[in-house]
C-alpha cells in the first residue's frame, strides 16, 4: 500500500537517500550576445543579483544569478532554442505579489489551476524560456 503522507512538496511521501541530494542550480540556455537583455530581466525585473563566474567559465559567456536559495545559470548555446516545455519550478512565498510585479513590468503570465494543493503560473523570460512560479495552497491540501 502506498504511503500517502504529505511531504514538504505538498504531496506524497518524502524519501531520504543515502546521497544527500539537493539542488545547487538550474541551467537555462540563452542565445549568444543576450547577456545584457537577460541581466535586465533576471536582475532588473526578478530582483536577483548577478554572481561572478569563475574565470574559465566566464570566457564562455552567459551569466549566473541568485536570490534567496535559488541560483540560475544562464549559459550561451550556439543553436539556441527556448525551452518552452522543460522549465524550472520556482517556489515562492508571495505568488500574487510576484504576478502583479511581473505584469507591471510587461511580462505576460498564464495561471494554471491543474496542480492540486498549489497555485501557480507560467511566464517566459526575455528569450522565451518557460518559468513556472508556484506556491503551496495551505487552504486546500493535495489529496491524490
Amino acid at each position: 500500500m502506498r504511503d500517502t503522507a504529505v511531504s514538504s512538496q505538498g504531496y506524497g511521501p518524502d524519501q531520504n537517500s543515502p546521497f544527500g541530494y539537493s539542488l545547487h542550480h538550474v541551467q537555462l540556455a540563452i542565445p549568444a550576445g543576450s547577456e545584457d537583455e537577460c541581466r535586465a530581466f533576471y536582475v532588473g525585473v526578478l530582483g536577483m543579483i548577478e554572481i561572478v563566474k569563475p574565470p574559465p567559465l566566464a570566457a564562455r559567456g552567459g551569466l549566473w544569478v541568485r536570490a534567496d536559495t535559488l541560483e540560475i545559470h544562464l549559459g550561451v548555446e550556439q543553436d539556441f532554442r527556448p525551452a518552452e516545455k522543460a522549465h524550472p519550478g520556482i517556489r515562492v512565498t508571495a505568488l500574487n505579489q510576484l504576478a502583479g510585479h511581473l505584469e507591471a513590468n510587461g511580462v505576460a503570465i498564464t495561471w494554471d489551476d491543474d496542480f492540486p494543493g498549489h497555485r501557480r503560473f507560467y511566464a517566459s523570460d526575455n528569450v522565451g524560456n518557460r518559468l513556472e512560479f508556484l506556491q503551496r495552497d495551505t487552504e486546500v491540501p493535495a489529496k491524490w
